[in-house]
């Protein structure tokens, strides 16, 4: 009995002795680089490229309370990044594969300048999305990030692709579909030093954030990748270890968001009947015209536990042998055809 007491205590003296040490580390956020891999500078971010799955194995930045406050708009156009020496991936890749170009470093998080909203945009910045998973809970998750760095001052923000053989692949440059993301988030501010991870589907959710919240060590098990090696060994294996969800906020109500509002036009997210993006601009606040209404209804992550019925058909979100997302609609709850596990 008198360990179980002893070792808690212990773990708490630790944390609070970390907590009055914080050092100033010069790029803290950059994970641990590995050969082959190409490292890019952008003027907000730092990605590492990987050439054999066309998309980035991270992104890594700083995200500071300022850096919330939106300066310039949201822009929405997509580019090929002008560093990556392999050759960057085309927008034409994406042309009816039903993903969205999800962006890993979100542009919400890079709206403080107009390079940096640029770059947020490049190809390399982004992957494979699920649309109901992109615009839902990684759009949550998204903005909760946001709500720390206003609530910690600055915190270091790590987002990647869990990367493995055998993943389907979209367009002639054959990007790989990553069946799951994560983020790491360190604190690093005194008195308040902790960190968190989550590793998440790429796929709907109606699941609080919390459900998919690990600690940094676990992400690294899955990922092979060392997040925040430069911290001093005893902190590192502290921090990367403990996760404690009492010290984070789980509100996201006063976070600055580009995509809020309707005081610009954007380009409709709905797909139309030949697999592409609908070409309309819209004010509508959730970024759907008029036409595709029904589509902003229908990618509302489902309950998997629902036994409800849709009342508005969609695309199923299974990923065929091919690697395309299969082109039946179904009322199914959990948005899958017949054929793909629905009802």
């Amino acid at each position: 009995m008198r360990n179980f007491i002893i070792l808690p205590f212990l773990l708490f003296t630790a944390l609070i002795s970390i907590a009055q040490q914080s050092v100033k580390v010069s790029h803290l956020e950059l994970p641990k680089a590995k050969p082959h891999d190409q490292i890019i500078n952008h003027t907000g971010y730092t990605l590492s490229y990987n050439v054999t799955y066309h998309i980035a194995n991270w992104v890594a930045y700083e995200l500071t309370a300022e850096e919330t406050t939106p300066v310039v708009k949201r822009n929405n156009h997509f580019i090929p990044d002008p560093l990556i020496s392999s050759g960057s991936v085309s927008n034409a890749d994406y042309k009816g594969s039903g993903f969205d170009r999800g962006h890993l470093a979100p542009a919400a998080d890079m709206c403080y300048s107009y390079q940096t909203m640029v770059e947020s945009f490049y190809l390399s910045n982004m992957s494979p999305q699920e649309p109901s998973f992109n615009r839902g809970i990684w759009a949550k998750l998204e903005k909760q990030v946001r709500q720390w760095a206003i609530d910690d001052k600055a915190i270091y923000v790590v987002t990647g692709t869990v990367l493995t053989k055998g993943l389907p692949t979209i367009g002639y440059d054959k990007i790989a579909v990553p069946r799951y993301f994560y983020k790491v988030i360190l604190d690093y501010t005194e008195h308040d030093i902790k960190g968190i991870g989550f590793i998440m589907p790429n796929q709907g959710s109606q699941e609080p954030l919390q459900r998919y919240a690990l600690t940094i060590d676990s992400v690294e098990k899955v990922t092979g990748i060392d997040f925040f090696y430069q911290l001093p060994d005893d902190q590192e294996k502290i921090i990367e270890s403990t996760i404690d969800l009492s010290k984070w906020s789980w509100t996201a109500t006063n976070t600055h968001s580009s995509k809020e509002g309707a005081s610009q036009s954007v380009q409709c997210k709905g797909t139309t009947k030949a697999g592409a993006q609908c070409k309309n601009m819209t004010l509508n606040p959730n970024e759907y015209c008029h036409v595709h209404q029904s589509q902003a209804t229908s990618i509302e992550p489902q309950n998997k536990n629902s036994s409800e019925r849709r009342t508005v058909s969609v695309r199923c979100s299974a990923i065929t042998k091919k690697g395309t997302q299969c082109t039946r609609m179904t009322y199914s709850p959990n948005g899958k055809c017949w054929q793909h596990g629905g009802d």
